[in-house]
């Protein structure tokens, strides 16, 4: 007969699969569920709580998503996860295997060995996002790293195929190589997509391939296609859409979705939480609380093979939520197999620094100190007008479109600093070749000042942006001399600085300290004009080649549909 360590009384239950919470007790053994109702037990139970009518829901469960993105170390993420009420994640850390490869992946595994959540390890399979021709990155995920990672504790799928357009374009390609790798030694494990507005026979193709789920922006129609092919869809905030959820509440199609957060900014997680912010924004929009709870729970359990959590019945791994109030989903406290791991109210107790990373983590900026002859864009002739290729930002998606402008050229120099565009410059800075590339950048992006990152999607290069040789030096320097993180620059001076020092891409520094740095970034690049519904990722991803439509790396500007480089100047004209 088991042993009962805990025994919670009245209690609303959640049951996912009546999808009904029901009044009654929860008893738990060890690291498990070992009861559920209301008949009186044989055995005394160790501890009793009466939870007064609170509501208990199973742990929730990210089954997409990057620790790196809240630009957080490991352990310092999962305390803030938990607060929320998250207590298992499938990580996908492509971001630090584009700087350390294998070893960034195995560094980030062990360094949340001891955390207070379980979190799993999807394999990066785009590394890098497209090709060397394309980009430089400090790593490279290969077969005989896939092969590593298939047999490493916690690994549990395939992460998302971002350069979707090999799979359908060449069955012998490195991304193909990598998915008939899995699916041959682990056909245990999900293949992840990262398919956006693929649709037709090129969606079918890459269904072909195995890859089958799904977690870009789509339209509607884009939505509906990839359920009707019986593509998994993992929808993120900008896909909580009304017209979505009520298409897939009209046809049933609860089982075949889940709510991810993908990327979580760190001042937006400590303003307003991580997947229980989304569960919440889905009940707004249109999902009961049940059916909210059911697809950050129990569908994300299934979809990632993990029969032992996302439910609350006998036998289940005891992760589970107290909840105060429903509609607000108010986190009293947080359990991890059996252990509670937050209660409402306990302070952050973390190091003032996170030294768990290898000592070269710490140093891997291999850039010198910028001057400002590197900002003069040359031309190839010495007087009259080039017509140049623009990088139109958007104010509400991270697509870039292609645009034209004319420029003058004085003594073999464009003028940009007269002219109402950035110039933007990405800077290898891994230590491998020292290469460039070069674009002029409008739309909704920066009006004065400038800003630089070596959180610079995928290949986390040096990006510099900006509306003057004096200010793009200074964001430039401030990243450089601190390893790494986002600097924005005016008047010659950095007025806003969040360094992350661990790999380029990671703070040290406790969550609520970060949060803070990062929200004066955001302040400033939004003073400076940038206008975006999340300024800080628009700036990282104008170097993401395989986001549409047009990006830049330190290769050149890349016309991301056609998988080439294309020049920045178009035309020149010399003056007669």
């Amino acid at each position: 007969m088991v042993k009962i360590d805990w025994l919670l009384k009245n209690g609303n239950i959640y049951n996912v699969y009546l999808k009904k919470f029901i009044p009654c007790n929860l008893a738990i053994s060890g690291k498990r569920f070992c009861y559920m109702g209301n008949d009186p037990l044989p055995i005394k139970p160790e501890h009793v709580r009466d939870l007064d009518g609170q509501y208990v829901i199973p742990g929730f469960i990210d089954c997409h998503m990057h620790i790196e993105s809240t630009m957080a170390a490991p352990r310092t993420f999962m305390k803030g996860a938990v607060r929320n009420g998250v207590t298992t994640l499938i990580a996908e850390p492509h971001e630090i295997a584009n700087v350390f490869g294998l070893a960034g992946i195995q560094a980030m595994a062990k360094t949340m060995q001891e955390g207070p959540c379980d979190v799993y390890i999807a394999i990066p399979s785009s590394v890098p996002s497209t090709n060397e021709e394309l980009e430089t990155t400090g790593g490279v995920i290969d077969n005989d790293d896939v092969e590593s990672l298939m047999h490493m504790d916690h690994v549990i799928c395939l992460g998302e195929v971002m350069n979707c357009r090999d799979v359908i374009r060449d069955s012998h390609s490195k991304t193909s190589r990598l998915i008939r790798q899995i699916r041959a030694g682990r056909p245990d494990f999900s293949l992840e997509g990262h398919c956006p507005r693929f649709s037709g026979w090129e969606l079918a193709q890459i269904l072909m391939s195995g890859v089958n789920s799904d977690h870009t922006d789509q339209s509607l129609e884009g939505l509906k296609e990839r359920l009707m092919n019986g593509m998994f869809v993992q929808l993120q905030e900008k896909s909580l859409k009304p017209e979505f959820i009520s298409y897939i509440k009209e046809n049933n199609l609860l089982e075949h979705m889940a709510i991810v957060t993908d990327d979580t900014m760190p001042d937006a997680f400590m303003e307003r939480g991580h997947l229980n912010y989304l569960v919440k924004k889905a009940m707004h929009n249109g999902l009961t609380p049940e059916e909210a709870i059911y697809t950050a729970t129990y569908t994300p359990a299934r979809r990632m093979g993990l029969r032992d959590k996302g439910s609350i019945a006998p036998g289940k791994i005891a992760d589970f939520v107290i909840l105060s109030d429903l509609a607000d989903l108010t986190v009293e406290s947080t359990w991890c197999a059996g252990q509670e791991v937050y209660t409402k109210g306990d302070s952050w107790q973390e190091a003032e620094r996170d030294t768990s990373f290898p000592k070269a983590f710490y140093h891997s900026v291999h850039v010198a100190p910028r001057t400002s002859d590197d900002f003069t864009l040359k031309a190839p002739i010495e007087e009259g007008e080039v017509t140049c290729r623009i990088l139109e930002v958007q104010e509400h998606t991270t697509f870039v479109k292609e645009g034209r402008a004319v420029l003058p050229v004085h003594h073999g120099e464009v003028d940009w600093e007269h002219s109402p565009y950035n110039l933007a410059i990405v800077w290898e800075r891994h230590g491998k070749n020292g290469a460039h590339g070069t674009a002029l950048v409008g739309g909704t992006a920066m009006t004065r000042g400038a800003a630089a990152t070596t959180y610079a999607h995928d290949h986390h290069n040096l990006l510099v942006i900006g509306q003057t040789k004096e200010d793009m030096m200074a964001a430039a320097n401030t990243v450089i001399a601190n390893q790494g993180g986002y600097a924005v620059a005016c008047d010659g001076v950095t007025k806003a600085f969040a360094p992350l020092p661990i790999a380029g891409i990671l703070s040290d520094r406790p969550l609520p300290v970060l949060g803070k740095q990062i929200q004066e970034v955001h302040r400033v690049l939004t003073d400076c004009g940038y206008r975006h519904d999340n300024v800080i990722m628009s700036l990282s991803t104008l170097s993401l080649p395989v986001s549409p439509f047009f990006k830049l790396t330190d290769k050149g500007i890349i016309d991301v549909r056609n998988a080439k480089i294309v020049p920045l100047i178009t035309e020149a004209r010399e003056k007669p």
